[in-house]
């Protein structure tokens, strides 16, 4: 029951922070850090078909044969199995404390919560709080470069794109996917059936992705909000949040929305970028303007934001 209540309460978290990007009326100086845009915009429409044609539509079918507790379960399983990515990582970032936390955690709930299917240790007070290698090169001090888009993977920068190879070294799926050579490549179903879990997660979100002006602009800076408050762990400074959007509390108004979206498609096709979209009306905000938001609650969950191909 409280599992049920956490998920139901996670997903009507990260739909609510996107609704609210989405919807803010502060409007932010145009986006001019995408120097890959062009090529980012290639590799989004690809992974967009991608997942129409394909991983949407087997997400849709486990949420079909499957119900909401059997999800959960699921879920739970899943999270715990890649718990020692957390903790490796917690050790990276010189945390001890949490470290000790998160091992807690994975024991109580691989034995008392039967693998991990049930979450005994959340009720002992002991909460998820997932990090990654990306947040730990943010930690000491990496910057994150450029924002990237890979095909099938989705959003991601120069430096969270290193989170691949590392955390899937110390990962069990992708131990698993290393030590066996099964027939016809068995050996990933595990991790396959993950990313649909995954991927089932957020289609409720796809709804407000899909209403979006432009769903690239969109996705980029939930993909970057999202990843900054796990750099900060749920909290970070104003300054953070400033240098994110571009603004400052003096500028940020200084503009009107006409005069921002004419800004915004001069660096556009002076950068060779075709949306091939229609003009946005004058009275709406730029399409890549990157919204202030209130700081979300810190949360356990790791995206996809809404993921188009974590």
């Amino acid at each position: 029951m409280h599992s049920t209540r956490r998920s139901r309460i996670t997903r009507c978290t990260i739909i609510a922070a996107l609704a609210l990007a989405l919807a803010a009326c502060a409007v932010a100086p145009p986006r001019t850090d995408d120097p890959l845009q062009n090529f980012n915009r290639k590799m989004f429409k690809f992974n967009m078909f991608a997942d129409k044609v394909a991983i949407r539509p087997v997400a849709k079918a486990y949420v079909k044969v499957t119900g909401p507790k059997e999800r959960v379960l699921i879920s739970n399983f899943f999270a715990n199995l890649r718990t020692p990515v957390t903790i490796i990582n917690e050790v990276l970032q010189g945390r001890p404390g949490p470290a000790l936390q998160s091992t807690g955690r994975f024991v109580i709930n691989t034995t008392v919560g039967f693998l991990g299917f049930f979450d005994p240790a959340s009720d002992m007070r002991l909460p998820a709080h997932p990090t990654d290698f990306g947040v730990t090169l943010a930690h000491w001090g990496v910057p994150e470069g450029p924002y990237l888009v890979l095909p099938f993977i989705g959003p991601t920068t120069a430096r969270d794109v290193w989170r691949l190879p590392v955390d899937t070294y110390f990962d069990p799926l992708g131990w698993y996917a290393r030590e066996h050579d099964l027939k016809w490549h068995a050996q990933y179903l595990p991790t396959l059936a993950y990313l649909v879990t995954l991927r089932a997660s957020a289609l409720p979100i796809d709804s407000v992705l899909d209403s979006s002006y432009d769903p690239y602009a969109f996705m980029r800076d939930a993909y970057r909000q999202h990843r900054l408050y796990q750099i900060y762990y749920g909290n970070p400074p104003l300054s953070a949040i400033e240098e994110l959007q571009g603004t400052s509390p003096n500028e940020e108004n200084d503009q009107d929305i006409d005069q921002l979206l004419q800004q915004q498609q001069q660096y556009e096709k002076s950068h060779g970028i075709n949306e091939n979209a229609a003009p946005a009306p004058a009275t709406s905000a730029p399409p890549t303007s990157s919204p202030r938001v209130s700081p979300a609650p810190p949360t356990s969950v790791n995206p996809p934001p809404p993921s188009s191909g974590d």
